[in-house]
């Protein structure tokens, strides 16, 4: 009797795993069923504003939040707006001109965050030493209407500077600042905008240039990295909106916490070994410009509309928010999302 008993139990128990098994089975089914949603996001421009980007493709967050995200450089603001239309790309990180500028000519774009604005500094060529030494030269901007063109349209008067009249701006049609540089290096320019980094590596060749002007501390705020998506992809996918915002603002965090992972990705996406280079990079993106929150700033996209009605008349007395939708990330907030990482 004891051994039927013992039977009887041996066949509950195998009856017992097989059902655990088939659980087990139906679960991993389940797993693989649920695939990752394609996103794919551009930047328009190889600068230390694209880290958290970055972080957040190396180290699998965008997959951590339920996202297959896909990185694309297309140098041009201008350009990434139109493959944004297209439906080529799903989000773009540009200056938030470019964002504005369509949405002026009737484009259904938004800006929903922002990775903060570029450190630029106005520089010169070694024998101009002062800003008034400027006058007669050739400043170098990037293309008309772009970011640089913008910033330096702003930046000369305050300086006591009329373009077209005491300056000449030259649009290079090249929007990295480092390759600007070489054409001041090779004369065709006299001055530019670039970044304390640009001067770190150019001073590493041996090369001098004169800074004359900080832009952000003569009051020229400028949309360096928007984060903008069509108006009908916020309203069909704002989940997977609010995961890659939740990627993007944990590689914020990892790089502003973990000094040596914001290093790895501008080694290699970079292409900077140097020390002092990744210290100011470090330094100068993640610790400064890039905000912990990535909340974009009113401020900076209320100049662009201004400087943009100029040329789009509709656009004299609109303000910023009605470019913006920031109500993702307010989600985030008021859900406790940052300050998991920050704890306030």
């Amino acid at each position: 009797m004891g051994i039927g008993i013992a039977r009887k139990c041996d066949v509950v128990v195998f009856i017992f795993l097989i059902a655990l098994w088939q659980t087990i089975a139906t679960i991993n089914c389940h797993a693989q069923d649920k695939k990752l949603d394609s996103f794919t996001i551009s930047f328009a421009s190889v600068s230390g504003t694209r880290a958290p980007l970055w972080i957040a493709k190396d180290l699998g967050l965008f997959e951590k939040y339920g996202l297959d995200g896909n990185l694309v450089y297309i140098a041009s603001g201008v350009t990434s707006v139109n493959a944004l239309l297209g439906g080529s790309v799903d989000i773009i990180a540009a200056s938030g001109s470019s964002a504005v500028g369509a949405a002026a000519r009737g484009a259904p774009l938004v800006i929903i965050a922002g990775l903060g604005h570029i450190a630029y500094k106005l520089i010169a060529h070694p024998s101009i030493t002062t800003v008034q030494g400027l006058r007669g030269k050739i400043i170098g901007s990037s293309r008309i209407g772009a970011g640089t063109d913008f910033a330096l349209q702003r930046l000369l008067p305050r300086l006591g500077l009329t373009p077209g009249k005491d300056v000449t701006l030259l649009p290079t049609g090249i929007s990295e600042s480092d390759r600007r540089l070489l054409m001041l290096v090779q004369g065709k320019i006299d001055a530019t905008l670039g970044t304390e980094d640009n001067l770190l590596q150019l001073a590493a060749r041996g090369m001098k240039f004169s800074v004359l002007a900080d832009v952000y501390e003569a009051g020229v705020y400028t949309t360096g990295s928007d984060i903008a998506t069509s108006r009908q992809l916020f309203k069909q996918k704002p989940r997977q909106l609010k995961a890659f915002l939740m990627a993007i603002s944990e590689g914020i965090y990892i790089g502003r916490t973990q000094k040596e992972q914001a290093y790895r990705v501008y080694r290699k996406y970079l292409k900077v070994d140097d020390p002092k280079m990744l210290e100011s990079m470090y330094k100068n993106y993640l610790l400064g410009s890039i905000p912990a929150r990535p909340f974009p700033k009113e401020e900076a996209i209320q100049n662009d509309i201004e400087d943009l009605s100029h040329s789009y008349a509709h656009l004299k007395g609109r303000k910023a928010g009605e470019f913006l939708d920031i109500s993702l990330l307010k989600s985030l907030e008021d859900e406790g999302f940052f300050k998991k990482f920050y704890g306030k």
